[in-house]
C-alpha cells in the first residue's frame, strides 16, 4: 500500500479524475445513497477547494490503484461552517476563525473492499501529520459507522447541523490537535 500526500494545486487538481470513481463508490452506499447529481456536486465542490492555500491531499493507492482518499483544508475567517446547528449554540470565540485555527476534514473514503485494514486510519494520520492548526472538525452522518470509528479517534460532538436547506443532519465533531 502506498500513501501519497498532494500539496500542490495543479498536482491536486490532476487527481480528479481518480477520485471520481472512489467518490461514487464509496457515497453510493447507505446511509448515503448519493446519486450522480451527488457526484456531480462533488466534482464541483473539489475544483474550488483543492485551490485554498493549505489543502491536503492523501491517496492510498494499491499496485496503482486508488483504493482510498481523505482531503482537507483550514476554515476561512468568513466561513459558514460553523452555522446551522440545530441543537446547540455555539459561543462567538469557539467560532471565530482566521484561516488556520481549524482544519476540516471534508472528505475520506475507502473502497468498501478495502476497508478494516487500516486504511482510513493511516489516511487520516498522513492528512494531519505536519498540520499546524489548533484543531480538527468534520461531519459525518450519524447513523453511519465512520461516526463511532472517529470517536475512537477522539473527535468529539459539537453539535447537530444541517448545513443547507433539505440537507442530511450531520454531526459536527471536532478534536484538539494543539495545547
Amino acid at each position: 500500500m502506498e500513501f501519497t500526500t498532494v500539496t500542490v494545486t495543479a498536482a491536486a487538481g490532476r487527481e480528479l479524475d481518480d477520485l471520481a470513481p472512489v467518490y461514487e463508490a464509496v457515497f453510493a452506499e447507505p446511509p448515503y445513497l448519493e446519486g450522480p447529481r451527488d457526484v456531480a456536486e462533488f466534482l464541483e465542490r473539489y475544483q474550488r477547494e483543492h485551490k485554498t492555500p493549505g489543502f491536503r491531499l492523501v491517496l492510498a493507492r494499491d499496485g496503482g490503484e486508488l483504493v482510498g482518499f481523505a482531503y482537507g483544508l483550514p476554515l476561512a475567517s468568513t466561513t459558514g461552517w460553523w452555522s446551522g446547528f440545530l441543537d446547540t449554540e455555539l459561543p462567538e470565540d469557539f467560532t471565530r476563525e482566521d484561516g488556520r485555527r481549524t482544519f476540516v476534514v471534508m472528505e475520506l473514503a475507502v473502497l468498501a473492499d478495502r476497508r478494516g485494514h487500516g486504511i482510513g486510519r493511516a489516511l487520516h494520520t498522513a492528512l494531519l501529520d505536519g498540520v499546524t492548526a489548533e484543531r480538527v472538525t468534520l461531519t459525518v452522518r450519524p447513523e453511519a459507522p465512520a461516526a463511532a470509528w472517529y470517536e475512537r479517534l477522539g473527535y468529539r460532538l459539537v453539535g447537530l447541523t444541517q448545513p443547507w436547506e433539505g440537507a442530511p443532519v450531520y454531526r459536527s465533531m471536532a478534536k484538539t490537535l494543539l495545547g
